[in-house]
């Protein structure tokens, strides 16, 4: 049975990221596939990288060292099959937390070593998941497609094979009128919800079934 790790990093539960993640989760499912899925914002305390090189050395070789919230995150994913990130993007990038992961996830793996590419032991399928309140015809103004971008190039030449959803112009709140936003339609994202959000969720489910096959 095929192992896959699914990680929401947002801090939001029940909402865009986490409902997205935990469709691609079931679409792995699925196919037979033993799913956890993982709450950043509900690990105990942790970090990004710290830079101490431990995993360069000696039987660490592509094994972080730092020991906190995320050490068992990094090491079921070391085992795993196929892995699932999830964030919402947070003032032009990833949430916090998904970066310490990023961080830590990648470094592990780089040499610095001409004769040795990575110390990664395998690649695995991954599927990144992206949410954000703006809409998908500003991404490219924005920074967000480059942002995007660099994110699934790390993943690919370090992790896997990587494949992107993007859920974009997103319901944020049940209630705008209590807030003062009115750069934003409410009615518009209600019926964005209603009539495109149940197809993003179909396409997560999709790529969580697609990497178990």
């Amino acid at each position: 049975m095929k192992k896959i790790v699914a990680v929401n990093g947002s801090p939001r539960s029940g909402w865009n990221t986490d409902i997205l993640v935990r469709e691609a989760a079931k679409g792995a499912e699925s196919k037979g596939a033993e799913v956890e899925v993982i709450d950043l914002y509900k690990l105990d305390k942790f970090t990004g990288c710290v830079s101490c090189f431990g995993c360069k050395l000696g039987k660490n070789k592509g094994k972080c060292v730092c020991r906190d919230g995320l050490a068992p995150v990094l090491e079921k994913i070391r085992g795993a099959d196929g892995l699932i990130l999830g964030s919402p993007i947070y003032l032009g990038n990833i949430t916090a937390g998904l970066r310490a992961l990023y961080e830590r996830l990648i470094f592990q793996y780089i040499t610095y070593s001409k004769e040795v590419a990575s110390y990664a032991g395998k690649k695995i399928p991954v599927t990144f998941i992206v949410t954000s309140n703006a809409p998908a015809e500003s991404y490219g103004r924005n920074g967000y497609d480059e942002m995007i971008a660099s994110y699934k190039g790390s993943l690919e030449s370090f992790v896997g094979p990587t494949k992107v959803l993007i859920s974009a112009d997103t319901l944020q709140v049940d209630d705008y009128s209590r807030f003062e936003w009115s750069r934003f339609d409410p009615e518009a994202k209600k019926k964005r919800r209603e009539e495109v959000f149940p197809g993003e969720r179909e396409a997560a489910f999709a790529l969580g079934a697609e990497m178990v096959e």
